[in-house]
């Protein structure tokens, strides 16, 4: 879909014609000469016996400019990890599989424990800071990129698109965010993203004034996309939380670190699809609901660091100016619904709206009640002072699983 307008500050790189994916994969092998690039993908072993994560080691398969493929392999026993390791081995890269239940990584993340730099959570964002810490110790390394492994319309030039603009040796870029519409079958998806995080955004600069940071963050047209790449330094640096508020952690840390010429997002795809989060009033510790009490409680963190005070009457306030916007919003995507021959629910728009609203005041509340929480795990820099070979023992054992 063609689109060429600049948003804000934030360098948007658009897909304005179909390259050939050769050619585009013939500037990477180049790239890679001097900026040698990883993959890492999180996954719960379930995603193996999926449809999607077949497909995404298949196209993988032809993407040879891509040195190392890390794999964090969650809820996994030791039959689970040998299928694993089978299920991974068609790819020629030189392939690493983190098993995170096996008892070698898990007498590591016991040490790190002993220290107080462990993951106090179990999930994606711990699955993810792991897999940074190992991509640091292959010394080759320059280029990370992430991306998750329930895409069922992923293809070879989603992660060529996502590594071009950091592993490019003549770019300035040190962090990349991916984007895509989100269309689901006929009509659009991405409730999370729509109908809550981009109307809070929007009704916290009405509350607490237009921030630089709030301005930053809905610069982004897809913020909470699994997808991005990043050079190696600022992997070191990045702190990154362990709940469901990852996605908006990591901008958050880049916008703390990074200045604007080295940000960009990039179109990766014409259509999109993945695992579809429930979303009920009747199931608040999972799904969207969870998800988006999580990320509130991530914002509001942040502004808290920029000086912001935070009262109950306030939260009282984004509430209802969230309540307004997003309203209206539904009313935009309506046009929008109607005119592309998509179909289009406003009752369950609305009342997607009326759960997000209540994770507003649900992440306020927990918000007040532990004002000094400290959600993110310690950055590598800090791990790397603590113990000076983690390295090299995270290497050994996860080679070591890997002979086993």
């Amino acid at each position: 879909m063609v689109d060429f307008f600049q948003y804000g500050d934030i360098t948007t790189l658009h897909k304005l014609c179909e390259r050939p994916i050769e050619a585009l994969e013939q500037e990477l092998r180049e790239f890679a000469r001097i900026r040698p690039m990883a993959l890492i993908l999180p996954s719960l072993y379930s995603e193996l016996e999926g449809e999607a994560l077949p497909r995404i080691v298949d196209h993988l398969r032809h993407a040879g400019y891509i040195s190392d493929i890390i794999v964090g392999l969650d809820r996994a026993d030791a039959e689970q990890f040998r299928r694993a390791r089978e299920f991974f081995s068609v790819l020629p890269q030189r392939t690493h599989i983190l098993w995170q239940d096996g008892t070698r990584l898990r007498a590591i993340d016991q040490q790190l424990a002993q220290k107080g730099l462990s993951p106090q959570h179990e999930g994606k964002g711990r699955n993810v800071w792991y897999c940074f810490g190992y991509a640091l110790s292959l010394a080759h390394v320059e280029a990370v990129a992430l991306h998750d492994c329930d895409i069922t319309t992923y293809d070879r030039s989603f992660p060529a698109r996502l590594f071009y603009a950091v592993a490019n040796p003549t770019f300035s870029f040190e962090f990349c965010k991916g984007y895509y519409a989100r269309i689901h079958g006929n009509k659009l998806s991405g409730r999370l993203t729509r109908l809550f995080v981009t109307p809070l955004l929007r009704a916290l600069k009405k509350v607490v004034g237009n921030r630089d940071y709030l301005e930053f963050m809905d610069s982004f047209r897809y913020p909470l996309s699994g997808e991005f790449s990043l050079r190696r330094d600022f992997i070191q640096t990045m702190r990154i939380p362990g709940d469901w508020g990852l996605e908006v952690g990591v901008l958050s840390e880049v916008y703390r670190n990074l200045s604007r010429h080295q940000i960009c997002q990039v179109d990766i795809a014409d259509t999109y699809d993945h695992k579809h989060q429930v979303l009920s009033a009747d199931e608040k510790d999972t799904g969207l609901v969870k998800m988006s009490e999580e990320i509130a409680r991530s914002l509001f963190r942040k502004l808290a660091t920029e000086g912001i005070p935070l009262t109950p009457e306030c939260f009282r306030s984004i509430k209802a100016s969230y309540f307004r916007i997003a309203l209206e919003s539904i009313e935009q995507y309506y046009y929008d619904a109607m005119i592309n021959g998509l179909d289009f629910d406003r009752h369950a728009e609305e009342g997607s709206v009326d759960l997000f609203a209540q994770s507003i005041m649900t992440a306020g509340e927990a918000f007040l009640a532990h004002p000094m929480e400290a959600p993110f795990i310690p950055n590598w820099n800090r791990v790397h002072s603590a113990i000076a070979d983690f390295g090299d023992q995270i290497r050994a054992a996860v080679a070591a699983d890997y002979r086993d």
